[in-house]
């Protein structure tokens, strides 16, 4: 675990701070994992009256991620005008309606597919600021671990909704409400977050790139509660940052996301999330149920038990990751060698499902396997391409294309999240278990991309990142920092003296 310096209230305050904002990534996962449960549900199938079950499967999860793309891609003006709460509040607000347009009873599967739009509005604007707003609060000793609590909050959502299918599926009889509870129950978390926002303050590099400045120390100030000089030191080197950035992109507005250190962090964030989707785990999550009746045979009570296990086993591992290893470990390798592992496993899940008599309701020693190989794949996950993606593609972007940088990032995941939710059930019902041999492939080819293309970036400040990126906005941190040591506790004796730092530099 990180060490972080300063006062005890300031750390609870980052942690809480940190971990209360990744309620999005909750929600994200809540809503990915109540879909393949319902999906099997009689009384989802009833009520809606569909014969064609793969469509569904198809359409249901697909049209929440077209909505969630749009919204990601496009939510950054809006972020940098009213900021990063207020924008995570209203989108909140913007899900809660689609998930009410959800649980109506319409018996219509078009209501109920406007509402799955409307809420990936929500969701996908939610997703794609929180990285941001949390990246540009947390210390940067803990900075990927909080990073990374979208992932283990996510895996929460996970795991509580496959549990919450398993229990409604075995206590309540098949009626509306059997599937009514667990979509509506996605109105808790989203209420939570934007009103539990109102106690939080504003990011501090929003708050000083507008240069509204006294808000901006008060925010840190509060944050850290402490006005010491280390945190000074860390306010100055925020301001002389942002300074550099606007230096050295001044009159240039979208050209400057084609400079050449600006365009390989916008590709390499595109990439990353990509590459999270890629691995086939996202897939799992959402088909989870379907995926296992390949595995230990065609019984819906079996395949949510094992399901709601496999929930349990995403959070527990994903915290153990956060909490002791995430700032152990560097980010490059841990990516590489996890996509190798994560590939051999599918292959041996191939093997041993193709070589074996397949199960039918009787669970053999070979479908056994193949589910605990499943668990280890997604043990190695929770340690690599789960979390780490979210910490990482928002740290590498200078404050100046941060929102657009994090909604490129986040865009991507949706992009490829609404590509694979809609083939899986097609590849599914065609290739069967050879699905897990096609992302054996694609975790190949990501690791080799890893090794080539992925900077280091553990350890460092969101400063920083101008010097690993040879940016033309890079300054000497360390110069900036101890301009900010000295001066007294007032906002105006804050201000740094940027031609001097600037000179340093050279």
């Amino acid at each position: 675990m990180g060490r972080l310096k300063g006062t005890r209230l300031g750390a609870f305050r980052a942690y809480f701070f940190g971990f209360f904002v990744c309620t999005a990534g909750f929600l994200f996962g809540y809503d990915t994992g109540i879909v393949g449960g319902i999906l099997e549900f009689e009384s989802y199938q009833n009520d809606f009256r569909y014969t064609d079950q793969t469509t569904v499967n198809a359409v249901m999860v697909s049209l929440q991620n077209v909505g969630a793309f749009f919204a990601a891609l496009t939510i950054f003006p809006l972020s940098d005008r009213l900021g990063r709460k207020k924008t995570i509040q209203g989108a909140m607000v913007v899900f809660c309606v689609g998930v009410i347009l959800q649980v109506v009873p319409s018996h219509s599967l078009v209501c109920f597919y406007i509402g799955r739009v409307v809420s990936g509005l929500g969701l996908g604007a939610g997703t794609a600021v929180v990285p941001t707003y949390n990246a540009e609060m947390a210390p940067k000793e803990i900075r990927g671990m909080l990073g990374s609590g979208v992932q283990w909050l996510f895996a929460l959502g996970v795991m509580i909704s496959y549990w919450i299918d398993y229990a409604v599926e075995q206590t309540l009889p098949a009626v509306s409400k059997q599937w009514q509870i667990p979509v509506g129950l996605q109105l808790v978390p989203a209420a939570v977050l934007a009103i539990g926002l109102f106690t939080q303050p504003e990011s501090v590099r929003w708050l000083a790139k507008k240069e509204r400045y006294d808000e901006a120390w008060e925010s840190l100030k509060w944050m850290r509660a402490d006005d010491g000089p280390e945190v000074k030191a860390e306010f100055a080197e925020i301001r002389t940052g942002i300074s550099e950035e606007l230096r050295a992109s001044q009159g240039m507005k979208k050209r400057e996301l084609l400079e050449p250190a600006n365009r390989y962090r916008l590709l390499l964030g595109f990439f990353l999330f990509c590459g999270q989707q890629c691995t086939g785990m996202t897939a799992l999550a959402y088909f989870g149920p379907q995926f296992f009746k390949l595995l230990v045979g065609n019984d819906s009570s079996r395949s949510l038990l094992i399901t709601g296990l496999f929930g349990a086993e995403k959070f527990i591992t994903v915290g153990i990751y956060i909490l002791f290893f995430s700032e152990m470990w560097g980010r490059k390798p841990t990516l590489w060698i996890s996509a190798i592992l994560m590939s051999i496993c599918f292959i041996i899940v191939v093997v041993v499902n193709n070589t074996t008599p397949k199960p039918d309701k009787e669970v053999t020693s070979a479908g056994i396997a193949t589910v605990a190989m499943i668990f280890l794949t997604n043990s190695i996950y929770q340690f690599s391409w789960g979390p780490l993606p979210w910490p990482y593609t928002t740290e590498i972007f200078p404050t100046r294309i941060r929102e657009v940088g994090s909604s490129v990032s986040v865009c991507s995941q949706w992009l490829f999240n609404f590509l694979f939710s809609l083939v899986t059930p097609y590849m599914q019902a065609s290739w069967g278990s050879y699905t897990f041999l096609f992302y054996a492939a694609l975790d190949i080819v990501m690791a080799v991309l890893v090794w080539f293309f992925v900077k280091e970036t553990k350890g460092r400040s969101l400063e920083e990142m101008e010097t690993i990126f040879n940016s033309k906005a890079a300054f000497d941190v360390e110069v900036a920092r101890h301009e900010g040591v000295p001066v007294s506790t007032s906002v105006e004796g804050l201000e740094v003296k940027h031609k001097k730092t600037h000179d340093s530099s050279e």
